[in-house]
């Protein structure tokens, strides 16, 4: 039961972390269960996705996310409808970013993606370049409000997804202390549905959800 999973889920989560519902996929009566069920964050992978949701839920509290990649001719498209992308991972996406938030005189709040396993098939920064583009928001981008780092561990078992969690969580502390960053990076989303309970052992404050909610539907 959707109820019983998000139950289950936020009473582990004893240092409060953010959980958003993952709902790629998922129909508008299961989101509805969800958000009765005390969810406020939804995270769609797709703009086209999000936006055949998004008036379903325009008179209530959701919030939503873009946690996917995020093409650059996609984003005059959801810059006024989601409260964060998770996903700036490049300087060409931060530019578009920043014209579109200019356009409409708005701050949008954003995680910078990092690819902690170097893998090929991810998206997000390296590990050895997170800094440099932290600067170069900060000096180029003035309507994006740098919220904090966003990573997804390799798929492998459980614990083997530690060390990389425990590297990320030294990444977010290290740029905590950069001139660049502002109070409002705080941030650090990493763990999913079947790593999540070791991201946040490692310090994630901020966990994406899926199949652990929606899968016995």
């Amino acid at each position: 039961m959707i109820e019983t999973q998000i139950r289950h889920i936020t009473e582990q989560c004893q240092n409060h972390q953010t959980l958003v519902a993952v709902t790629k996929t998922v129909p508008v009566k299961q989101m509805e269960r969800a958000r009765s069920a005390g969810i406020t964050i939804f995270g769609e992978n797709r703009v086209q996705e999000l936006l055949s949701k998004y008036d379903y839920f325009i008179d209530t509290e959701i919030q939503w996310h873009l946690i996917g990649n995020l093409q650059t001719n996609k984003v005059k498209y959801i810059i006024d409808k989601v409260t964060m992308i998770q996903s700036l991972n490049r300087q060409n996406l931060a530019i578009e970013i920043q014209k579109q938030a200019q356009k409409l005189g708005i701050s949008m709040d954003c995680l910078v993606e990092v690819n902690i396993g170097n893998e090929a098939n991810k998206h997000g920064l390296a590990y050895e370049d997170v800094e440099d583009f932290l600067a170069y928001l900060a000096n180029n981008c003035p309507n994006i409000r740098v919220c904090g780092l966003m990573a997804m561990a390799p798929y492998v078992k459980k614990e083997q997804t530690r060390p990389y969690f425990a590297k990320m969580y030294r990444l977010f502390y290290h740029c905590q202390q950069f001139s660049t960053v502002t109070d409002a990076f705080q941030v650090l989303s990493m763990g999913m549905s079947h790593d999540w309970q070791v991201a946040v052992e490692e310090g994630s404050t901020m966990i994406r959800i899926g199949s652990a909610i929606f899968s016995e539907e």
